[in-house]
């Protein structure tokens, strides 16, 4: 009898410090929601949730914090833009098509860009430039440009090459074998990860090596020209794995790969003007302006973003500098985008439905050439995590993209604990 009692005690305990732990988490959470009652317009591109995220895709338009009008006919949609003519560009991939699936068998996944009408009577997809690939994961054209040549400008993920495409044949291509030691076959793995090109002019190109924490810039006709966060000098190492593999080595076995301190995975820069880039510095949970040193050539961080709303960054996917000179953040596993000023202060912020891909403000929308921010600086700097509970929370958004934006490493801690208490006390009484 006293060992049961024990064991119903432990077991309250545990249930309390786990209700407690949500209670008073979501008591404290920081607020997310500030508004000068200013009707900004953001277009936003949702990559969805679900298993892999690869659901309840989206576009839609927010006028202040309402949403006007929303498309969620895709798996996941990616980069938006809205076009002069008030359609929508974006890049999307969806599964379930029955017919045109190439090698593959049917039902298959296609990827491709998208032309979205919003319309009075409700938006409407109206145009789809699409091609089969081997699986939803890491094969998705994440970009699509509108080039003044009435060409197309995609980030092939799949084959990890830039590819310009006009009346649906391809008139371009790069392909990043030329700088990178390829595999066998690299749609059978996640090699590179081209996540995002702009163009800085008509003949040169800023695209995301996502995988090799570079950006290169690639003139057209010419091929690389550039490497911003040039190969690191301990690049064979742990940090340039993905998913326990490395990128591919050459022949010399050295493998081409940045510092993870300047760049760690990053996504959608905005190239501000000759020597200065802006990157949502996706693994360090931050947003970075990097300039070029104009003594060694090396970049380097002039101004870091780590912290908004007393809320730490957590793996942001797209910063925009705007006209104003704030920068509007797509800041993905807290599910929220903000707008912000050099010095930190937020002026408009808003949580979104499930799991942002990137955002631009209307009507500028992203583009090459922005204000810079002078010297250096940086906007609150987050704590350090627990190693093992950084690693969970990540894998706990990656299963459960819903978990709230305020549930950090101490709740799951708290709550690991409460559940441990709850089991070993249910034992003890049972075996009672």
């Amino acid at each position: 009898m006293e060992r049961a009692t024990r064991g119903l005690a432990v077991a309250g305990i545990g249930a309390l410090l786990l209700v407690g732990t949500f209670v008073a988490g979501a008591a404290t959470a920081p607020d997310i929601g500030v508004t000068d009652g200013e009707q900004r317009q953001t277009l936003v591109g949702s990559q969805g949730g679900g298993p892999g995220w690869h659901d309840h895709g989206s576009v839609y338009l927010l006028t202040g914090d309402e949403i006007e009008w929303r498309e969620g006919s895709a798996d996941s949609y990616f980069d938006v833009t809205m076009r002069e003519d008030g359609q929508v560009l974006a890049g999307f991939m969806h599964s379930g098509y029955e017919e045109a699936c190439g090698p593959y068998e049917a039902p298959c996944t296609k990827t491709g860009f998208r032309i979205i009408d919003p319309g009075a009577g409700g938006p409407e997809v109206v145009e789809e430039f699409a091609f089969p690939v081997r699986s939803q994961s890491n094969s998705e054209i994440h970009d699509v440009e509108r080039l003044e040549s009435g060409e197309y400008l995609l980030t092939d993920m799949d084959s990890e090459r830039l590819v310009t495409v006009q009346d649906g044949e391809v008139t371009w291509q790069w392909n990043a074998s030329e700088l990178y030691t390829a595999p066998e076959d690299p749609t059978r793995r996640d090699w590179l990860h081209i996540n995002d090109v702009d163009t800085i002019n008509e003949t040169h190109y800023l695209v995301s090596v996502r995988n090799a924490n570079q950006l290169v810039i690639v003139e057209r006709g010419e091929g690389a020209v550039e490497v911003i966060n040039e190969d690191d000098d301990d690049s064979t190492d742990e940090r340039c794995q993905v998913r326990g593999e490395q990128l591919v080595p050459d022949e010399d076995g050295d493998v081409r790969c940045g510092d993870p301190e300047v760049l760690d995975h990053q996504h959608n820069p905005q190239w501000l003007g000759e020597g200065a880039v802006l990157v949502a510095d996706s693994d360090n949970d931050r947003v970075v302006e990097l300039h070029r040193n104009e003594t060694t050539g090396e970049w380097e961080p002039a101004w870091t973003l780590t912290r908004a709303e007393g809320l730490d960054l957590n793996w942001p996917r797209d910063a925009d500098r705007l006209d104003n000179g704030n920068t509007l953040v797509t800041d993905t596993l807290n599910q929220r985008l903000f707008e912000i000023t050099p010095n930190g202060t937020v002026v408009w912020s808003r949580e979104t439905p499930r799991i942002p891909y990137e955002a631009e403000r209307l009507p500028e929308g992203e583009r090459a050439g922005a204000q810079p921010y002078d010297g250096d600086g940086s906007v609150t700097g987050p704590d350090e995590g627990v190693p093992v509970l950084s690693t969970g929370m990540t894998v706990l958004r990656a299963v459960a993209p819903g978990t709230p934006y305020w549930f950090g490493e101490t709740h799951l801690g708290l709550s690991l604990l409460g559940v441990v208490l709850i089991v070993g006390g249910g034992i003890d009484r049972w075996r009672a």
